[in-house]
C-alpha cells in the first residue's frame, strides 16, 4: 500500500510503502485529527517508522496495492 502525506509548507511530499491495508491507514490517521494527537506514526515494508506532525499535514493520499505495469506489446505487420 502506497501512503503519500503532504506537508505543509514543504515542497516534497512524503511517500511510504506499507502493508497496512488502506482501511487501517485511514482509521490512524482519523483518530490522530479527531483526538489531537501530536503525531501520526505509520511504519513502512522495511520496519522503518515514520512519524509525522499532525499539525503540519495537509493532506494524505491512500493508494492501491496492487502494482501498476507496463507493457510493449509487438505490433504485428
Amino acid at each position: 500500500m502506497e501512503v503519500r502525506i503532504g506537508v505543509q509548507n514543504v515542497a516534497r511530499e512524503i511517500v511510504i510503502d506499507t502493508e497496512v491495508s488502506a482501511e487501517d491507514v485511514e482509521k490512524a490517521v482519523a483518530e490522530a485529527i479527531e483526538k489531537s494527537k501530536p503525531l501520526l506514526s505509520l511504519t513502512d515494508r522495511r520496519e522503518k517508522k515514520v512519524v509525522v506532525p499532525v499539525a503540519s499535514i495537509g493532506y494524505v493520499e491512500i493508494g492501491s496495492d496492487t502494482k501498476q505495469t507496463v507493457g510493449f506489446a509487438a505490433v504485428a505487420e
